[in-house]
Formats: C-alpha cells, sequence, structure tokens
C-alpha cells in the first residue's frame, strides 16, 4: 500500500517562494516549511522577507531569505544564481507577485499597463527561464505560479488584469509541454477572494465584502493558510503526475458564477485612478 502520509513530507527538500514577505507567498512559505522543506523567502521588501524567515526558524524550520524585485527581469535571474549556489538541488519553485490596476480599459495609461503586464505576465517568463533552466538541468523539480478566477469570469475594470491572469493559464500548459521530458513539472493555483494585507482596503468595505463572499458556495473568503495548502500539494509527491494543470482554490466561485462574472453586479462607477466601487 502507498505511504501518502509520506508522499506529503517534505523533509530534505529545498524551495524558494517569491514574494513571501506576505500574503500567500509568506502562507506558501511558511506551508512548506512546516512539511520539512528549507526554504529561501524572496520579496522586493527584503526585511519582510527576512522577518517571515525569521519566523520560520523559531519555529525550528530552515529558511533563508533573499532580496528580489519580481518586475526586474535582473532581479529574477540573480534569484535563481542565489538559490543554486545556497542549496545542492532544487525541488520546489514558487513565484505568487501579481497587480491589478482596476480601470477601464480606455482609461489605461501606457504606465498602468507596462506595470501589470511587467510583474503579471514578464514576471512569470523571467521566472519560468531563470529556474527552468536549473530544473531541467537536474532532471527534476515542481514549478508552481498563480492565476486568478479573473482568468475565466470578469467584471467591469478586471479586463487587463483577467488578460494577464489567463496568459498564466497558457504559459504554465506551454512550459509544461515543453519540460516534462525532462521530469518537471509545472502548475498553477486560481485563487478567488482571500484576506490579505492587500486586500484589507476591500474586506474592511462590509458591502464589497458580502458582495465577494455571496459568490463563492461557502459565502466567505478564504484565508491565506487555505490557499497555501494547494501550493503545498502541486510542491509534494503527491502531485507526482500532475503538470499543465489550474488548481481552482476559489471556493466554488467558478462552480455557481455566470461566465461573465457580472452577477448581481449593474454598473461599476469608477473613482480616483485604480480605486472602484461596486454597485447592486
Amino acid at each position: 500500500m502507498t505511504d501518502n502520509r509520506r508522499l506529503f513530507d517534505l523533509t530534505g527538500k529545498t524551495a524558494v517562494v517569491l514574494g513571501a514577505a506576505s500574503g500567500i507567498g509568506k502562507s506558501s512559505a511558511e506551508a512548506l516549511a512546516s512539511l520539512g522543506a528549507r526554504v529561501m523567502r524572496a520579496d522586493r521588501t527584503g526585511e519582510g522577507a527576512e522577518a517571515t524567515a525569521a519566523a520560520i526558524r523559531a519555529q525550528g524550520g530552515s529558511a533563508i531569505s533573499e532580496s528580489c524585485d519580481a518586475a526586474v527581469s535582473a532581479d529574477v535571474t540573480a534569484l535563481a544564481a542565489k538559490a543554486a549556489e545556497a542549496f545542492p538541488r532544487l525541488d520546489i519553485v514558487v513565484t505568487t507577485p501579481g497587480l491589478n490596476i482596476r480601470k477601464t480599459i480606455v482609461d489605461y495609461t501606457d504606465e498602468d499597463l507596462d506595470r501589470v503586464i511587467n510583474l503579471n505576465i514578464k514576471d512569470t517568463v523571467w521566472f519560468f527561464q531563470a529556474f527552468g533552466r536549473i530544473l531541467v538541468k537536474q532532471r527534476v523539480g515542481s514549478l508552481i505560479a498563480c492565476s486568478s478566477v479573473r482568468a475565466v469570469t470578469i467584471e467591469p475594470g478586471l479586463a487587463v488584469y483577467g488578460s494577464t491572469k489567463a496568459a498564466i493559464r497558457l504559459l504554465v500548459k506551454g512550459f509544461a509541454s515543453e519540460v516534462g521530458r525532462f521530469g518537471v513539472r509545472v502548475n498553477a493555483i486560481t485563487l478567488s477572494i482571500t484576506e490579505t494585507v492587500l486586500t484589507g482596503p476591500i474586506t474592511r468595505r462590509p458591502d464589497i465584502y458580502n458582495l465577494y463572499a455571496g459568490h463563492t458556495v461557502f459565502n466567505r473568503w478564504s484565508s491565506a493558510d487555505e490557499v497555501a495548502t494547494a501550493v503545498a500539494y502541486l510542491a509534494s509527491d503527491v502531485a507526482s503526475y500532475v503538470s499543465g494543470s489550474t488548481l481552482f482554490v476559489d471556493g466554488g466561485w467558478t462552480a455557481i458564477e455566470p461566465a461573465d462574472g457580472l452577477d448581481g453586479i449593474v454598473a461599476l462607477s469608477l473613482g480616483s485612478p485604480g480605486e472602484a466601487t461596486l454597485v447592486r
């Protein structure tokens, strides 16, 4: 009989998590460490990455930190080089940063477009390139990216963001097809609504909080830790035959919401740039 408990165990494995200072990245790094992995936590705010690495060490785990701006190609390349130097082998690499500038398409500026594409799409490609070369050379590894339900459902003001998240899903499929013969797995998690520091401005507004909660079958938001368990699954040997897939961790959002994502929403009135008010 297969020892499934052992397959979940990450003892002796190494991991790099980009975007690990807060939110999904922080919880993912903690989840991997709790299962035994030695984790390199990286973030644009090096202090934040080190703070969470210190917290892991305080709990008896193994963690180091590095500074990396995911929107800068050279930084991502340098992070991969540092990881290769720090670890004899890389088993798990995770990228979580993402940016949403909520505006209608006609209101998007060139600067807005560059910022969203650089972080959401280009970072994913840079990450795949830098770490993919290492995993292909060693002929093993699990690479995990982050998409969103906005890749398949939409509402006014999210078209650009949603298109980048849809691109990530296709990048995952494409890269999985290219590196599978080398024993490398490539997958993504797809999120809906998660309570983090970054979503604080929304979760503090009962009208929007409750509206979005109602789009799930549980009528609630997820915690970052609930999402991190999906990352841990894809990182582990339990998912040894899973590649090119997107694992939905959306509380049933896409199971019950119409494809256009407009259920219960009549209009979106935009306020100052990047802000929005939902109107039922």
